[in-house]
């Protein structure tokens, strides 16, 4: 079976494209790095505008590395 380009893949979600990304990088020796400055995101603890939030500061880098057939950590 072909593999449809990613470009051509429709994705509908941060997480579908984070799911397409990886699936397309691994085994490719991919590595993807991002860097936080200062960066703040609230996680809502339920569903609603009025939720209580936790707060999560992010200042610094994260390094995710792709690979194929890694045994689970």
């Amino acid at each position: 079976m072909a593999e449809t380009p990613l470009e051509q893949q429709s994705v509908s979600s941060f997480a579908d494209l984070g799911k397409e990304m990886w699936s397309y990088l691994t085994g490719k020796g991919a590595v993807i790095n991002y860097e936080f400055v200062d960066m703040t995101v609230e996680v809502p603890r339920e569903t609603g505008a009025d939720a209580a939030r936790a707060v999560w500061k992010l200042n610094g880098s994260l390094r995710i590395t792709t690979a194929e057939g890694s045994p689970a950590k």
